[in-house]
């Protein structure tokens, strides 16, 4: 007799430095009812994963390696799953994918780029600072990737992907469209997280692309909370602080050396951000949080599944 099917939330397939999965709940609060979404900015896309979706979908970064991931396993995810298939999550093999495995299509570009991801500190892939991060038991395990792989891959049916510059995503998006813009930080060490750096000129050209877009588009911002950005954005109708907690459970900490596994426990943190937007957030009531059924084993196959 086949189970009931169970709840369960699509996250994204990866591990992302200053991605919004621990608020995305305050985000989803701030989100006007839409039918076409945008993020210019995708990285992880956190928010995407964790919203219903809607009628068209555009998901954006300048990252084509990041970019090709994600159409591969969007259109080829069990390609992938093949080559995953018994490689073992070892530091000595991400030594090896990272400096001599040489891809020769766009699957094996996808199965190193998620491979490394999944298996480095903080997901950083930044090549200089893309460092050995798994845990057996704080990371998703090996045996567990197919079938998140595989709801991902349901996910994506039907998502735009482009690897442009975010000017020609804001400028070219439907009329009435909502944007979540996550734009690397202001004040961050972008050389050690980002693969494309974003400098001062590149944050006041976003500002400028967007002003010019207020009346026809509605968008959220998330920014690093300083000076300069309230400065940039005194135009928009609301700037608002907003914090979370969050515990990242690492295995190791790299400055000081201690092991999770050894009874070190998590620290704790405070995300603080600001939210700016061109719409009043009193007048906002959400979006819901994505969740969906999955069928239990004796149910149906996921090939079925996903078709509906």
């Amino acid at each position: 007799m086949a189970k009931k099917p169970v709840k369960k939330k699509s996250n994204s397939p990866f591990r992302w430095a200053g991605g919004k999965f621990y608020a995305r709940k305050l985000i989803l609060s701030c989100v006007p009812e839409h039918t076409s979404y945008y993020e210019p900015f995708a990285g992880g896309a956190s928010i995407f994963f964790a919203k219903e979706e809607v009628e068209n979908n555009y998901l954006n970064d300048k990252d084509p390696e990041l970019i090709n991931c994600y159409i591969q396993i969007r259109d080829n995810v069990e390609g992938i799953i093949a080559l995953l298939d018994g490689v073992p999550a070892e530091k000595e093999l991400h030594r090896y994918y990272k400096n001599e495995y040489q891809p020769t299509n766009g699957v094996e570009r996808a199965f190193r780029y998620f491979y490394l991801n999944r298996i480095s500190y903080s997901g950083i892939m930044n090549m200089k600072n893309c460092y050995w991060g798994y845990g057996e038991k704080y990371s998703m395990q090996p045996h567990r990737w197919p079938d998140h792989l595989r709801t991902v891959s349901g996910r994506l049916q039907g998502v735009v992907f482009t690897c442009c510059d975010f000017e020609e995503v804001i400028d070219s998006a439907e009329d009435g469209a909502f944007l979540f813009v996550d734009p690397p930080y202001f004040n961050a060490d972008q050389d050690k997280f980002y693969q494309h750096f974003f400098d001062k000129e590149d944050h006041i050209r976003l500002m400028e692309c967007l002003k010019r877009n207020r009346n026809r588009l509605k968008f959220l911002i998330t920014y690093d909370n300083s000076q300069e950005i309230r400065e940039l954005y005194d135009w928009c109708d609301s700037i608002e602080d907003r914090e979370w907690n969050y515990t990242i459970s690492r295995t190791d900490d790299q400055k000081s050396g201690k092991k999770l596994a050894d009874g070190n426990k998590g620290s704790r943190y405070k995300g603080k951000e600001v939210f700016i937007t061109n719409y009043h957030l009193d007048d906002i009531v959400g979006v819901k949080e994505k969740s969906f059924e999955e069928p239990s084993v004796g149910s149906v196959t996921y090939n079925e599944y996903a078709r509906h």
